[in-house]
C-alpha cells in the first residue's frame, strides 16, 4: 500500500532488447509446443500426423509472432518499438518455433518408426496420383509425374522434418512481416 503522502511512482518500462528476447522466447516455445501437441493430437485420434491436417497446428505461428509484437510495443509504451525491434521479436518468435516443430516431427517420426512412415508414404503416393490425375492431359508430362512419385516413395524423416521447419517459417513470416510493419508504431 502506498502511503497518502507519496506520489504514484510508474514502474519502469522494459528496455527494447530485453523484452524482444523474452517474448521471442515465451511466444516462440508456447507456439512450437502447440505445434507439437497438434501432431500428438493427430496421432492419438488416430490421423495421419505428417498429412496435410499438420499444417492446421502450424497456422498458429503466424499469430503467436503478432501477438509477441503486440505484446511488445505494450511493454515498451510509452516510446515505440520501432520496425527492428517489432520485426526481430516476431522472426526470432517464427525461428524458435519453427525449430520446435520440425523437432516435434523428426522426434514424433523417430518414436512412431518405420510402420508409420510406410503409412505415410503411401498416402503421400496416393495424393500426388490424384493431382496428377486432376492436372490437364496437356500440361502432363510421363517423365515429370514418375519423378514425382518416386520422390512420394523416397521420403525420409529428415524430409518430414525440413518441410515442417519450411512451412512453419514460411506461414511464420508470412504472419510476422505485416504485423511488424503495422505494430510497429
Amino acid at each position: 500500500m502506498v502511503p497518502l503522502n507519496e506520489p504514484l511512482r510508474s514502474q519502469p518500462t522494459a528496455t527494447g532488447m530485453a523484452a524482444v528476447g523474452r517474448l521471442a522466447l515465451r511466444f516462440g516455445i508456447g507456439a512450437g509446443l502447440v505445434c507439437g501437441l497438434w501432431l500428438l493430437f493427430l496421432h492419438f485420434t488416430g490421423n495421419e500426423p505428417f498429412s496435410p491436417k499438420q499444417i492446421m497446428g502450424l497456422l498458429v505461428v503466424p499469430f503467436a509472432a503478432a501477438g509477441s509484437q503486440w505484446l511488445l510495443r505494450r511493454e515498451v509504451a510509452p516510446a515505440r518499438p520501432g520496425i527492428g525491434r517489432s520485426l526481430a521479436v516476431g522472426g526470432s518468435t517464427v525461428v524458435l518455433a519453427a525449430l520446435l516443430a520440425a523437432g516435434s516431427t523428426l522426434g514424433l517420426a523417430s518414436a512412431l518408426g518405420d510402420k508409420a512412415l510406410a503409412y505415410s508414404r503411401a498416402e503421400l503416393i496416393e495424393i500426388t496420383r490424384v493431382q496428377q490425375k486432376l492436372r490437364p492431359k496437356e500440361k502432363r508430362n510421363a517423365q515429370f509425374e514418375k519423378e514425382e512419385l518416386a520422390q512420394a516413395a523416397a521420403i525420409s524423416t529428415a524430409d518430414l522434418a525440413r518441410a515442417t521447419f519450411t512451412w512453419t517459417l514460411l506461414l511464420g513470416m508470412l504472419g510476422a512481416l505485416p504485423a511488424g510493419i503495422f505494430l510497429r508504431k
